[in-house]
């Protein structure tokens, strides 16, 4: 195992800037900020298997991205607020760091202001990102890049003590993955903050979601790789995910509204247990079917399952919430079923059941407030409150294990 300290491969770096802070302004990069870009993205490019690269801290400005494709590397700063690795101004290349590699390792720094997405893994087995803050500096906008830590087509994920800040599109996402854990982090001001999307094995736990349009959301979309399955959310804090929604128009979490808490969208089995939820203005929890998005119209393979099924909420600690939810059409069914003056309860549910399911119940809600269901199927014209056809259970969901052999 080779490790790459800050004496060894900074060259010109030392000289320009030194292993503190540095003096270049936060704007557009300069050439000693190109001269640092080089020293990282040679060590990327020259890099063995075994190899642990080393950056010291520093706030260190690049113009385009950088990229690894050798497997088994571990890429480690000082601290997510030490080392911080800037995008500002980024010129050339979607993404801030790209990694196509197995056995990665990133950890203990930052990664701010990427044009795209702020660190992107794809096709890999047995990545870790530990202690890494992925960030828009300059608030929630649309411009922002889509995803702040971003593993796809990916097995054996394990994400924790991260935060992300900003992504218009999905702070923490995992898609198209198996064999998932998102512990221990925190996602704030996205427009999804932690969003597990056809994802078959991931347990999501120890995260704080709050501050974004929703906190965590569960999706299954159409004309992808796999349909999501077995994904347990517990032990998290889902509160005031009440941000205006500022997605790009056309992608799916444009149709997430304000005030989401957690959100599960056509996957199946999926257990919501042991959580504080409260205070998400649309509903708490929501339960809805593909013919709830945008995309329902839209091209999908004939074995695509758009229903929500084996979706067990129970042992939550549940608040608030419901009061004022966004868009017109909550805001009218919430005044339908309980006043101008009333709140959603905890669940708010479509409507949308699958006609063929023949083993065991679809949906299963304990000890919540109730549930609003908004007869999708009947063209939102006959709403109800009951939730007694919800009043049952379901067999937990096994432990998610990281297999790193």
């Amino acid at each position: 195992m080779r490790v790459l300290r800050c004496s060894l491969w900074v060259g010109m770096l030392l000289l320009a800037v030194g292993c503190g802070k540095s003096e270049a302004p936060a704007t557009a990069p300069s050439a000693i900020d190109t001269d640092a870009a080089n020293a990282l993205r040679t060590k990327l490019l020259d890099a063995k298997p075994g190899d642990v690269i080393e950056i010291p801290a520093g706030t260190f400005h690049f113009d385009r991205s950088l990229n690894l494709r050798v497997d088994n590397i571990t890429l480690r700063g000082q601290g997510m607020d030490k080392t911080i690795l800037s995008f500002k101004g980024q010129k050339a290349g979607a993404e801030g760091l790209l990694v196509n590699a197995d056995d990665f390792t990133l950890e203990n720094l930052a990664i701010e202001d990427s044009k795209g997405d702020g660190f992107k893994i794809s096709q890999c087995k047995r990545v870790t990102v530990r202690g890494v803050r992925v960030e828009w500096t300059g608030g929630p906008k649309t411009s922002n890049g889509g995803y702040g830590l971003y593993p796809v087509l990916c097995q054996n994920v394990l994400i924790e003590h991260s935060v992300a800040i900003g992504a218009s599109d999905s702070g923490i996402y995992v898609g198209q993955s198996r064999d998932v854990i998102v512990r221990n982090s925190r996602a704030e001001r996205n427009v999804a903050g932690i969003e597990i999307e056809n994802t078959i094995n991931a347990d999501v736990y120890d995260n704080v979601a709050t501050g974004n349009t929703g906190g965590i959301l569960v999706f299954n979309m159409p004309a992808l790789t796999q349909q999501g399955d077995a994904i347990r959310v517990f032990k998290n804090k889902v509160i005031a995910n009440n941000l205006a929604n500022f997605g790009a128009e056309g992608t799916p979490v444009a149709s997430v509204p304000a005030g989401s808490g957690v959100v599960v969208n056509s996957n199946d089995n999926i257990e919501i247990f042991d959580n504080e939820i409260a205070d998400n203005n649309t509903a708490n929890i929501i339960i809805s079917s593909l013919f709830s998005t945008g995309y329902k119209d839209r091209e999908t393979s004939n074995d695509f399952d758009p229903y929500p099924e084996g979706i067990y909420v129970h042992d939550n600690r549940l608040s608030g919430g419901g009061g004022s939810p966004d868009r017109l059409e909550f805001k009218a069914l919430k005044v339908a079923l309980y006043g101008l003056t009333g709140s959603f309860p905890d669940v708010l549910f479509d409507g949308y059941v699958n006609p063929q399911r023949k083993q065991g119940p679809q949906l299963c809600f304990q000890g919540v407030s109730g549930v609003a269901n908004a007869d999708g199927p009947g063209g939102y014209k006959h709403p109800s409150k009951d939730a007694k056809p919800f009043d049952c259970t379901l067999p937990a969901l096994p432990v998610v294990d990281l297999k790193r052999g």
